[in-house]
């Protein structure tokens, strides 16, 4: 069933994607209360990396902010695999994200609005939240970006 939510993504022309299994012993998201933390989440599309490589060198910074908005929907398919519903997410309240980065390379933010405007685009004022841009050496299968969110749900959700 498609809700407000899941429309706002049709009408940007996005899709929710399959949730990306897990590469080691971990769940993609788990709730706890009223809250759902997603795991660190790639931006895999069908099950690929589309690019690897670090920021600021073999990943330019531009596409590693589209990538950073692939990790965010992919978060987003993450919780809606615990909630079923992606209309009961009250509000994004963090979203951590790791750049894998040239050593000079200092343009972390930047990165993490792809997956900042993603979620304000799809949520509204919803999407707003507190947010951590870190740079990394190096991310799981080379990735250049990895995003994770928590989400308060609404009461009774």
């Amino acid at each position: 069933m498609s809700g407000v939510v899941e429309a706002s993504l049709a009408e940007l022309g996005l899709t929710l994607p399959e949730v990306v299994p897990p590469l080691a012993t971990y769940q993609p998201a788990v709730r706890s209360g009223a809250y759902v933390y997603t795991a660190g989440q790639l931006p895999m599309v069908a099950g690929k990396l589309p690019v690897t490589g670090k920021v600021g060198a073999e990943v330019s910074a531009e596409q590693a902010k589209e990538l950073a908005a692939t990790c965010a929907l992919n978060a987003l398919a993450a919780v809606k695999s615990v909630v079923g519903d992606l209309d009961r997410i009250a509000r994004v309240v963090k979203v951590v994200g790791f750049v894998a980065s040239a050593p000079d390379f200092t343009g972390q933010p930047g990165v993490l609005n792809g997956a900042s405007e993603l979620l304000g685009k799809v949520l509204g004022e919803k999407g707003v939240h507190a947010r951590s841009a870190v740079g990394v050496a190096v991310l799981p299968l080379d990735a250049p970006v990895e995003v994770e969110i928590q989400v308060e749900l609404v009461p009774g959700a």
